[in-house]
């Protein structure tokens, strides 16, 4: 575990290009993938945008068989192939995790790419959960050439890597 986290990171989208923007956390400013769409305030289900607003970090998820547990100051959880996410806003278990039976919907965690081999969930629309306000923003690994999102924040894997050790269950993350 580090010895001292990061109290606050940010992200802003660059004024060229909404989709790219930078996450400074400390001295760094790693470039960043956003969602398709910007960063929207008012985040919907399905609408591609990173929302904004000021967010904790919950948990790091990670993949055991591409990955040893990383150093982090945040609790881990480990990526098995039945973990998914649920989006479907008349679900129960809507914005949360789950184990998924074989043939049932929901967002695979454990996937081929390595885009989830780490992904930092963040609490967006957590308490209360809203129906439709969007489901699984997370931070993860970027598509190569920094691809836009479905509304995450992606970085490449070595600058994820790296940002994990300065982060800790106290940590916030600013998305303006």
């Amino acid at each position: 575990m580090p010895s001292e986290t990061i109290a606050t990171i940010t992200v802003r989208a660059r004024p060229s290009n909404p989709a790219r923007g930078v996450l400074v956390a400390g001295g760094l400013a790693i470039p960043a993938a956003l969602g398709r769409s910007g960063i929207r305030a008012n985040k919907r289900e399905g609408d591609g945008a990173t929302p904004r607003g000021v967010f904790r970090l919950v948990r790091l998820w990670y993949r055991p068989d591409r990955t040893p547990a990383p150093r982090t100051g945040l609790p881990l959880r480990r990526i098995t192939p039945d973990v998914a996410w649920d989006e479907d806003p008349a679900s129960r278990r809507y914005n949360r995790p789950f184990r998924r039976a074989a043939g049932e919907a929901g967002d695979r965690l454990w996937r081929d790419d390595q885009l989830y081999d780490l992904i930092i969930e963040l609490d967006h629309n957590a308490r209360p959960r809203i129906a439709g306000r969007g489901s699984a923003v997370f931070i993860h690994i970027a598509r190569p050439g920094f691809a836009p999102t479905a509304g995450c924040v992606a970085l490449t894997a070595p600058a994820l890597r790296r940002l994990l050790g300065m982060l800790g269950p106290r940590t916030r993350i600013k998305i303006w």
